[in-house]
């Protein structure tokens, strides 16, 4: 069986891919084709193009600014958009639209929609995520960066890491412990704090790759308004739940994408080096055919129920945890098949420390062991492979839950 949209679908992806050639040069090969400046020069003014054709968030209601499609019409503008090997927005766009967005269009009062959402499309406000934090390993509900209200104004206190690009940023979407004396997962409230005050601090993470888009995020005393809260006080498990399906959900048709793309460039990888004959590696070559075929299809059950309206629940996890272990051992192939090549860095790194190498991206060592170097990384952000294992062991398959307590650093937070 081979999954297929509908007429109507495709005649949509008919109008997407005449939009591209409209607007992309006629020699255009994708964005990593590009020099870390020339890209960053295209992508601002792609998505200035993107903003005033209605794209920049297309699933947004137009009143808002978005573009009012359907979640079928988003996914097949995504997947267009992955193949073409152009960005679907800015630097910071994955938190500022697809996450913190989508989150306030589901949970947001009004105000605080026609608040944010213009300024998220104009690109005034610019957000980043804070979640993570260092005392709190893998358990995101043993958070304890703290929030108090005093007057019109939440206090919060304490620390957040891993935050991606925000060094870029000037507003944050962070949880909050707000009832210490509560369970866990029942005293954490969503915040939305700006980043441009004294009582943040941001410090850049270096990572193996050389980069820094990792960051440790420092509140001391920060302030934000107490209208600044989405969903309920003490009720931000729930939101944040909710970001994290909005994360998921659009992954699931682009990354199948991305990564057929990626096995294309090894197998001309393989040619080049002379080793496309050798047994060993043909099978390694296979192996890695196969897994993207089954990725495909897990990314297609995970879309079926997105496109339903039921953002990805626990199996969504079945999904991540596949990438992101496949991710680790196509790398390491195709750091093999460069041999001696992969200790002299040629040519530029990949253009992102996520996933795969834009599209466009040469075929060399520059692109193939910086993507190595970063693969290791995706086992570990948005829920490591142990937590992920965890997940679907006693969330999916309904195996016994392990040994825990409802201690945690959070119960040693001040009150």
């Amino acid at each position: 069986m081979q999954p297929s949209y509908t007429e109507a679908a495709e005649q949509y992806r008919e109008k997407i891919q005449a939009f591209l050639a409209e607007h992309l040069p006629a020699d255009w090969i994708g964005i990593g084709a590009l020099d870390a400046e020339a890209a960053a020069t295209f992508t601002a003014e792609w998505r200035e193009i993107l903003g005033n054709n209605k794209l920049l968030a297309p699933s947004w209601p137009a009143e808002y600014g978005g573009g009012g499609l359907t979640p079928l019409e988003s996914v097949i503008m995504a997947e267009e958009f992955q193949r073409a090997g152009v960005p679907t927005g800015g630097s910071n766009d994955a938190f500022s639209i697809q996450m913190v967005g989508n989150t306030i269009v589901q949970w947001g009062t009004e105000e605080q929609k026609q608040h944010f959402l213009p300024r998220i499309i104009s690109g005034e406000d610019i957000w980043c995520q804070g979640y993570s934090e260092p005392n709190a390993g893998s358990d995101l509900g043993n958070l304890g960066c703290k929030a108090e209200l005093d007057g019109d104004e939440w206090i919060v206190n304490g620390q957040k890491i891993w935050t991606s690009a925000g060094q870029l940023a000037n507003w944050i979407f962070v949880l909050t412990r707000t009832e210490p004396d509560a369970p866990k997962h029942r005293g954490i409230t969503f915040l939305l704090c700006p980043m441009d005050q004294p009582g943040v601090e941001v410090r850049p993470i270096e990572m193996l790759s050389g980069e820094a888009e990792f960051n440790e995020v420092f509140f001391s005393d920060a302030r934000t308004a107490k209208e600044n809260v989405i969903g309920e006080v003490n009720g931000g498990w729930a939101v944040a739940m909710t970001l994290l399906g909005y994360e998921r959900g659009e992954a699931a048709a682009t990354t199948p994408v991305a990564f057929r793309g990626e096995l294309d460039r090894l197998f001309e990888l393989a040619n080049e080096q002379g080793k496309a004959d050798d047994p060993v590696i043909r099978q390694r070559l296979a192996w890695c055919y196969s897994k993207v075929e089954i990725m495909r299809f897990l990314g297609m059950r995970t879309l079926t129920k997105f496109l339903a309206g039921d953002h990805p629940g626990a199996d969504a996890s079945i999904f991540k945890l596949y990438w992101s272990e496949y991710h680790r051992l196509v790398t390491e192939l195709a750091v093999d098949l460069l041999g001696a090549d992969a200790l002299h860095i040629e040519g530029k790194l990949p253009t992102s420390s996520f996933g795969t190498d834009s599209t466009g991206a040469p075929n060399d060592s520059g692109s193939w062991v910086g993507t190595f170097l970063t693969a290791r990384a995706g086992t570990i952000y948005a829920g490591t492979s142990q937590v992920q294992k965890n997940i679907i062991g006693e969330m999916v398959l309904g195996l016994p839950k392990e040994p825990r307590s409802d201690g945690g650093p959070w119960k040693d937070v001040p009150k």
